[in-house]
């Protein structure tokens, strides 16, 4: 499953200074801090087939990255909830749909610009139309790049300038002929693909690297776990290697743009959507439409 490249937007509403626009609204300039040197925190929730899974958790998750990163976090969490109720009503209700709250830094300080001013904090809600993926599988290598630690960039803040990073790891995997790369941490265990979160299966159980501060612990990701958990599943949290993930009997992933997609080849060896994936996947849509 490839990216599109070079897309024009989608149907999009974002509401920005007391207001709704339609459009790829200008909403930063070239002198605006989060701009040209990356103090911008946001998050994504997502609406697909009438439901609004966890977009509480959204919400409280962009106000708890914008106090990490030493923005303001001034939109209420109500606030933040009536908003995106509003804005959904722009949009046929079965449509699937990317909802997308931001801050960012507007002014830098005198001495250089790079030190930002929280009492600049500026921020918006965008929704637009994404069509969620189709469960067909993604092949995976082992990406060269890795996830840093806390002392090297605000890993634990769901921050813009984060993503450079796992951008390139995507754009090398793409160009060796691959849909996504497992990212190993600093010490050289895997931390998580490109874009999401990963799961593995082997012998009955599954596992999931455990969280160490060089990747977010994804909400889909926490759901699914408590999901199979509550289900009877066994899920393991653990320092997993590469080797892990090529002898495993079943990959898949979670995150919040795809919610749950198998891996269905790691290099040259093929994989089937597995019994944990599809079971993942049938118990997060019976929770995104029941609760």
């Amino acid at each position: 499953m490839r990216n599109q490249v070079g897309s024009a937007p989608t149907k999009t509403w974002t509401f920005f200074e007391d207001d709704w626009h339609e459009g790829n609204v200008a909403i930063m300039g070239p002198r605006t801090h989060g701009a040209w040197l990356g103090s911008v925190v946001f998050d994504g929730a997502r609406a697909f087939e009438g439901t609004t899974p966890d977009l509480d958790r959204h919400f409280v998750r962009v106000n708890v990255s914008a106090e990490r990163f030493l923005l303001k976090p001034v939109v209420p969490i109500e606030t933040w909830l009536g908003l995106a109720r509003e804005g959904l009503k722009r949009f046929d209700p079965t449509a699937a749909l990317y909802i997308r709250p931001m801050y960012w830094a507007e002014l830098g300080t005198t001495g250089g610009g790079v030190r930002f001013d929280p009492e600049s904090t500026r921020w918006c809600l965008c929704i637009y139309e994404a069509p969620m993926p189709a469960p067909n599988g993604l092949s995976v290598t082992l990406s060269p790049f890795r996830r840093p630690t806390l002392e090297c960039a605000p890993v634990d803040a769901k921050a813009s300038c984060n993503y450079p990073n796992n951008a390139r790891a995507l754009i090398e995997a793409y160009r060796r002929g691959f849909d996504n790369c497992l990212m190993r941490d600093m010490l050289g265990t895997i931390a998580e693909l490109g874009n999401a979160n990963v799961f593995m299966a082997k012998d009955g159980v599954v596992y999931t690297p455990a969280p160490n501060g060089t990747f977010l612990d994804g909400i889909t990701r926490q759901r699914v776990i408590a999901l199979l958990r509550g289900d009877g599943v066994s899920v393991v949290e653990k320092t997993l290697n590469y080797a892990d993930f090529e002898q495993a009997d079943e990959i898949f992933s979670t995150g919040n743009f795809s919610k749950v997609i198998p891996i269905i080849r790691i290099d040259g060896r093929q994989l089937q959507p597995g019994p944990f994936f599809q079971r993942a996947r049938e118990l997060y849509w019976a929770f995104a439409h029941n609760g």
